[in-house]
């Protein structure tokens, strides 16, 4: 793996393990939803989340997700899997261009251009993974802190 400005493009195969979402995830908002149940859980019992990185979480699977549909031939796959740390986001799709890294949010807004630099700022370890028949996969890793139970 080499790095480049945040982003490791892996060797075909590595990928962090986690079980595919339950059904078929095929848009935006069944993927969020999957991953907000995957991020309350990884809490535990009398353990919670704190909100404010759910919806860090929720932001970063919508952008994935979106980008995947509207630019990476469509969603081929998507796996969320708990850590100590967060939550591991999986995405697949069919294209095998690399997202562009970004290191700060346009200037100027041309329609677009905002999700990846979310992503970038709000995930570690980004993760993009080109498969040898095509495709790619992007992995994120989520920080999820442990909610202030009183």
């Amino acid at each position: 793996m080499k790095p480049s400005d945040g982003i490791t493009t892996a060797s075909p195969g590595f990928a962090p393990s986690g079980a595919p979402a339950p059904g078929a995830v095929t848009s935006a908002a069944t993927a969020r939803a999957y991953a907000e149940s995957v991020a309350r859980a990884r809490g535990g019992p009398g353990r919670g989340v704190r909100q404010e990185d759910v919806v860090d979480l929720l932001l970063v699977v919508s952008e994935l997700v979106t980008n995947a549909i509207l630019h990476g031939g469509g969603l081929a796959g998507f796996e969320v899997r708990p850590t100590a740390e967060g939550v591991w986001v999986v995405v697949h799709d069919n294209s095998a261009v690399v997202p562009r890294a970004a290191s700060a949010f346009p200037t100027t807004h041309h329609g677009s251009g905002y999700g990846w630099p979310l992503v970038a700022r709000l995930a570690r370890d980004i993760v993009v993974d080109p498969h040898p028949g095509g495709g790619k996969s992007i992995s994120v890793l989520v920080p999820l802190r442990d909610a202030d139970v009183r």
